[in-house]
């Protein structure tokens, strides 16, 4: 099983991102998802769940700005991340509970880096 992270880059302040995760092997189904950023120095903190009856939760940072979504034929979740800051620089990790035949973990992606320029 992978999560595959992508979509990060450079952008200036008030711009928009939209990342996305895929996940890809034997998998019988996905549980919650979510991101997670970690910025230089600083511990990953969580910045939006969506579980499987695609209720959500954002951090507060993000809240009104960031949306984040899931498209379960595809395995694929996604985050629209506007009216972007300098402080939203980070690399951005997506998670996911995964279930296979044999096992059921939480799994991470590799991170995407995301920059603002002020």
């Amino acid at each position: 099983v992978q999560l595959q992270a992508s979509g990060g880059g450079l952008v200036q302040a008030g711009g928009s991102l939209r990342l996305s995760c895929a996940a890809s092997g034997s998998i019988v189904s996905v549980g919650t998802m979510g991101w997670y950023r970690q910025a230089p120095g600083k511990e990953r903190d969580l910045v939006a769940l969506i579980y499987i009856d695609d209720g959500t939760d954002y951090a507060d940072p993000v809240k009104g700005r960031f949306t984040i979504s899931r498209d379960n034929a595809k395995k694929t979740m996604y985050l629209q991340m506007n009216s972007l800051k300098p402080e939203d620089t980070a690399v951005y990790y997506c998670y996911a509970t995964i279930k296979t035949t044999t096992s059921h973990y939480a799994y991470w992606g590799q991170g995407t880096l995301v920059t603002v320029s002020s």
